[in-house]
């Protein structure tokens, strides 16, 4: 915990390899220190067939679902600064964005805790 979902249009792995994209997500989230680094977790999932406000426009959203706990500002700072950090890599991608969604402790599970 936490995951970062990074969806994009096909053509983002050609304007950049998906490891530095990877990385500089993992960075800005390590950054803030809300996470233990070791179990920030980042993939990348594309889309060759999608509609843009019936445009073929790139994009790049992510997807954050982090455990609950953190305040409104802190989730606002962190998507800020993902949202930036991509945005300087991909200058010329019309539509990056973030959303963060928060996992209920109550209702988490993984293989460690069964």
């Amino acid at each position: 915990m936490p995951h970062f979902i990074i969806d994009c249009s096909v053509n983002i792995l050609k304007l950049k390899e998906p490891e530095i994209i990877i990385k500089q997500v993992y960075e800005v989230a390590q950054s803030t220190e809300l996470f233990n680094p070791y179990e920030i977790k980042v993939r990348i999932h594309t889309y060759e067939y999608y509609n843009t406000g019936n445009i073929k426009d790139d994009f790049i959203h992510v997807f954050a679902n982090i455990m609950e706990g953190r305040t409104n500002a802190q989730k606002s700072d962190l998507s800020k600064k993902i949202v930036r950090k991509l945005t300087n890599l991909f200058p010329d991608v019309p539509i990056v964005s973030m959303n963060i969604r928060d996992f209920e402790k109550t209702t988490y599970c993984n293989k460690e805790m069964v």
